[in-house]
């Protein structure tokens, strides 16, 4: 572990990057133009003190949970991921190893939308980022790990996900998971990363063997769906979907269908993530 060397680089990428790449609002009283360590902290779900004593090179070794955490809140390029691991004594990890980061444009995008929630996916489906919002709307769903990263797999492996649908729409909801997750697989033919999910989904769930079987192909570009929020009820959400010319990142805005819902919609960004049921996220 070069800790001096880590101990550099983490503290001029952070001092690089400016609040607003990260959603963050820099405030009149800002002495710097780089993000706060308890910024860094935060972002990252690691303590200030220890944030603290790596940029001072007094801290043990982080694992590569931490680093991969850290990647995520410093906006770090893959090579510059990879650095990061060697400088901290441990093998970078394959490509698809540590969540993917969202394009610094779509969280630009993110950022100038607003109150309308909105989501940075990868093409698997899982999420790199979100606004407030949708935090407010469907929980903080960017610190998943393993397979749980990946929408698809949650929804045929855990209730709580299927939950948040009416059961009226459930099997249409799944029908679209596994046309999108074969077009994915299409395109990324040979990828280790898409087989291995789709052997694990053979293996969990009946339902998606049974689906899968169809061959529907098929990427979501419009949609309208209904969400069942513990909170505010019943809400009805106009989805368009902007794909990036790689196919790789989309992005996913939600606006309200109807007055009642964009009504609901108000009330729940008054009442802020407080008491928000953690297993709905």
């Amino acid at each position: 572990m070069q800790r001096d060397q880590l101990a550099d680089f983490l503290r001029r990428r952070r001092e690089a990057i400016r609040p607003a790449e990260v959603g963050l609002t820099e405030g009149p009283r800002r002495r710097t133009t780089g993000l706060r360590r308890e910024e860094v902290a935060m972002l990252a779900g690691v303590s200030v003190d220890y944030v603290v004593r790596l940029e001072q090179s007094r801290s043990s070794q982080p694992s590569p949970q931490l680093l991969g955490a850290l990647a995520r809140a410093l906006r770090l390029s893959d090579d510059e991921r990879d650095h990061l691991f060697h400088l901290a004594g441990h093998r970078p990890p394959p490509a698809d190893g540590v969540a993917r980061l969202a394009r610094a444009g779509l969280i630009r995008m993110l950022d100038l939308l607003g109150d309308t929630p909105a989501f940075v996916l990868s093409d698997l489906g899982e999420i790199l980022a979100q606004n407030r919002t949708a935090v407010l709307l469907m929980g903080d769903h960017t610190a998943f790990s393993g397979d749980r990263r990946y929408l698809v797999h949650r929804w045929f492996t855990e209730s709580a996900t299927r939950a948040v649908c009416p059961p009226e729409e459930r099997e249409r909801h799944a029908r679209q998971l596994v046309a999108d997750l074969r077009a994915a697989a299409g395109r990324r033919s040979g990828d280790p990363t898409v087989t291995g999910l789709i052997e694990r989904l053979h293996a969990a769930s009946a339902d998606f063997r049974c689906l899968w079987a169809e061959h529907e192909v098929g990427v979501r570009r419009a949609d309208r769906k209904t969400l069942l929020h513990p909170r505010v009820g019943r809400l009805l959400m106009d989805c368009e979907t902007l794909v990036t010319p790689d196919q790789g990142q989309q992005l996913l805005v939600l606006t309200p269908a109807d007055d009642e819902t964009r009504e609901r919609l108000d009330l729940l960004r008054v009442l802020g993530t407080q008491e928000f049921p953690t297993e709905h996220a």
